[in-house]
């Protein structure tokens, strides 16, 4: 057997194993596409890249690491993306994640605060062809309001406060997938969906335990928004 394939039976039998937890018997077909289309080997360091299908997340450098497959697959489900979609990454690290999003929509906007990782996933991107990702080092706490709003937003490390500036670069009807709690500890993954109202409706899915979210400020005050009862950046 591969290591793709066994990859890709690891992803169903975690599946099977949480269906009672995200509310599904099986992933979506284009994402389970998008997971075979994608060489993850590609996204690690040579001296890594034994670990490349196994189902469990690997270093990068800089101290973090490419989560694992079964979560990157889960959470690129839950934003439940159309090909007409920008989606915005916060936390590029290797590139997989913006690469396996890139075959599902149409513009893949990538945050990056670790200037290393920024430009080494460009580069292998670019490489690659997945010509409809555009990589910046930057701080994700801020998002990039630029482009916005999104059609979705995706969070690959924690954060103990959902920044408002994601609640607020997110379009009407999206999503905002991010592992909520403290940094290695038991952490949420969370799917937070905008309502027409302004409101939020945030759903929990499942324990987690990601690299925490780094802070590109010096400092960072923290308020609690009104209506929704949710801690935000401000």
């Amino acid at each position: 057997m591969s290591g793709l394939q066994r990859m890709l039976e690891d992803i169903e039998m975690e599946v099977n194993q949480t269906r009672h937890l995200i509310g599904k018997d099986a992933l979506d077909d284009r994402v389970m596409t998008a997971i075979k289309q994608v060489p993850r080997h590609k996204f690690l360091p040579a001296d890594f890249r034994f670990f490349a299908y196994d189902n469990g997340p690997a270093p990068i450098g800089s101290g973090q690491t490419i989560s694992q497959p079964y979560i990157v697959a889960l959470m690129t489900d839950l934003l439940n993306t159309k090909p007409t979609d920008t989606i915005l990454e916060i936390g590029t690290g290797s590139g997989y994640q913006a690469a396996i999003l890139s075959r599902l929509v149409k513009q893949v906007y990538s945050l990056e605060v670790i200037a290393e990782l920024s430009v080494n996933a460009r580069r292998q991107l670019k490489k690659m062809g997945y010509n409809n990702v555009t990589v910046k080092t930057g701080d994700g706490r801020l998002g990039w309001p630029e482009h916005a709003p999104f059609d979705g937003i995706i969070v690959t490390a924690a954060t103990l406060h959902i920044p408002r500036p994601l609640i607020d670069q997110l379009r009407t009807g999206a999503r905002l997938v991010i592992p909520v709690g403290l940094p290695y500890n038991y952490q949420e993954l969370m799917v937070i969906e905008k309502k027409a109202n302004g409101k939020i409706e945030p759903r929990s899915i499942l324990g987690v335990n990601f690299v925490p979210l780094i802070d590109g400020c010096d400092a960072e005050t923290t308020g609690k928004d009104s209506e929704s009862g949710d801690l935000y950046y401000e």
